[in-house]
């Protein structure tokens, strides 16, 4: 019988073990999953091949061979609107953008060195706004929020260390909506921060337990996963609107164009797809 998680208009399929590996490989520490606009598939992980990439229905397309002094610590992953792959190399204290061919862009931040409240101490995600300028989640070492232009021009930052509004403990999860709201999991805090444009504080959503990775699709609905291990979806006032279990941690979420979603599952290191039903 298939296992089915959400409520309403949100109600998928849980497909575990979707994605179909060459013959004798496995994941090895999958860290984050994204979706471009092509609906490919791309899996960053710590070990082996860097990222891997598959089709919609879970076949195996290719494989990033993995270069000396690139991507070492995979944390999250990011499809720009230009399909540019942005990644998190968090122990090298850098951000990277790719081509979907693997080819390298553009690099943010001195690698391997690290700096207090300024670019960065073990980045955890990127995003680019409406504006094309590129936000950055630097949250293990540092507790703010960074601004590039997208040629990679720093701008600005937001943030500091606390629990009080506008400050952050790991800030883990970053997305950027159409109106130009940012939205962030402030994962120790356990929380999802909502901010002006300019970085300014709106609201806190505190209904989450160490939310971990954020998504908000083309239609504008949020997807936050934590550790309960459970996926919320609300819209963008924060109004939930379904819940339901990710079998493990999910840490992140991303969707396609179907609607279907994507977490990767630390735990068991595996990529889970939740099919959603009308779809099907």
């Amino acid at each position: 019988m298939a296992i089915t998680i959400g409520m309403g208009a949100y109600v998928y399929e849980y497909q575990g073990d979707w994605a179909r590996l060459p013959q004798g490989t496995s994941f090895q520490n999958p860290s984050a999953v994204a979706v471009d606009s092509s609906d490919r598939v791309y899996v960053f992980q710590r070990r082996g091949p860097p990222v891997m990439v598959f089709a919609q229905d879970g076949s195996f397309l290719a494989a990033w061979p993995r270069r000396d002094g690139e991507l070492e610590d995979a944390h999250h992953i990011y499809i720009g609107p230009d399909d540019g792959v942005y990644l998190a190399d968090r122990d090298a204290h850098q951000v990277l953008k790719y081509s979907t061919e693997g080819e390298l862009l553009l690099a943010l931040g001195n690698r391997y060195q690290a700096a207090w409240q300024a670019p960065f101490n073990h980045p955890s995600d990127i995003a680019v706004a409406p504006s094309g300028d590129i936000l950055v989640s630097d949250g293990y070492g540092n507790s703010c929020i960074h601004r590039f232009t997208a040629g990679g021009r720093y701008i600005s930052s937001f943030g500091s260390p606390g629990s009080g509004p506008g400050q952050f403990r790991v800030p883990h999860s970053l997305r950027v909506a159409q109106d130009g709201r940012i939205f962030v999991c402030d994962r120790e805090n356990n929380r999802v921060q909502v901010f002006d444009a300019d970085g300014g504080f709106l609201d806190q959503w505190t209904d989450f337990k160490s939310p971990m990775g954020i998504h908000i699709d083309r239609d504008q609905t949020v997807y936050v996963t934590d550790q309960i291990p459970r996926l919320s979806i609300l819209n963008l006032e924060g109004e939930l609107l379904a819940r339901g279990r990710t079998f493990e941690n999910g840490h992140n979420v991303y969707s396609d164009s179907r609607g279907d979603l994507y977490a990767v599952d630390t735990a068991n290191q595996r990529v889970q797809k939740f099919v959603k039903v009308e779809n099907r």
